[in-house]
């Protein structure tokens, strides 16, 4: 099969919850095109088993321009800093609202707090986010383009996954109506809906849970037979950032590998 190609030179990427997991891969990944990539996170050190380098330290080895910024994303004040910090870069091109926070618990178990937590980290993260994105990116008469990161929880309910999923339905609507507010500036706004990822978000999951996937094992089978890996789900946020992707708006991708399906 051929391999998608994307040059993002002279551009500004700004990645939440870089540090790790999705984001820290979508963050290479983006430098490996050219562009200066900025990373929000609560903390520089990757969470991902057998990684120790920051990613932006991964980024200026490798030659890339990147920056890490201390960001607690249900901080509108944090992430409006953030924001602010890629002016020194020339403001942002691309706006990739992605760090998110896992509670798995059953209804009747989860305490206020914790419903509390998920929603700031989730919702509000997303949508301060996107927020701040559309005012740079408009008073700077700029079109540029922001991406999301929603689940297969967006649509799909799962048992033990009220809170979460409530948060990532919540994510798909702030996807629809900021790209039909901010459609007149020429800013897209789009999600991406990543299913059964191998990552450290998941704090428990283990090697027999990624045997489990591909053995069919889940309550849903996954059809193309495995867990999926950042570096399956990365390349969706590059193409809706693309100009391949210039007449999409408000849609959802989901990169599950078939969970939805069945």
């Amino acid at each position: 099969m051929g391999k998608a190609e994307h040059d993002f030179s002279g551009e500004t990427v700004v990645v939440t919850g870089g540090s790790s997991g999705i984001g820290r891969e979508i963050a290479l990944r983006f430098a490996d095109t050219g562009a200066a990539v900025l990373i929000g996170d609560v903390r520089a050190e990757p969470k991902d088993t057998n990684e120790t380098t920051p990613t932006h330290e991964l980024i200026e080895a490798a030659g890339g321009t990147a920056e890490y910024v201390e960001t607690d994303v249900t901080d509108r004040d944090a992430i409006e800093s953030l924001v602010a910090s890629a002016r020194e870069h020339g403001g942002v091109d691309v706006m990739v609202n992605n760090a998110g926070l896992y509670i798995g618990k059953p209804l009747r178990q989860l305490s206020p707090e914790e419903f509390d937590r998920i929603h700031a980290v989730n919702v509000r993260g997303v949508f301060f986010g996107c927020q701040a994105a559309a005012n740079d990116m408009i008073d700077r008469d700029r079109a540029g383009v922001i991406v999301n990161t929603a689940s297969i929880s967006s649509s799909l309910a799962q048992f033990g996954q009220v809170q979460y999923d409530s948060t990532k339905g919540a994510i798909r609507m702030v996807t629809r109506g900021a790209a039909l507010e901010l459609a007149e500036y020429g800013i897209r706004v789009n999600g991406v809906a990543p299913g059964q990822i191998a990552t450290e978000f998941l704090e428990d999951w283990t090697e027999e849970a990624t045997t489990a996937a591909r053995d069919g094992e889940f309550l849903k089978p996954v059809p193309l037979g495995r867990a999926g890996h950042p570096e399956d789900v990365a390349g969706a946020y590059l193409f809706l950032a693309s100009d391949d992707a210039g007449y999409i708006t408000g849609e959802l991708i989901h990169v599950d590998g078939g969970w939805q399906i069945c």
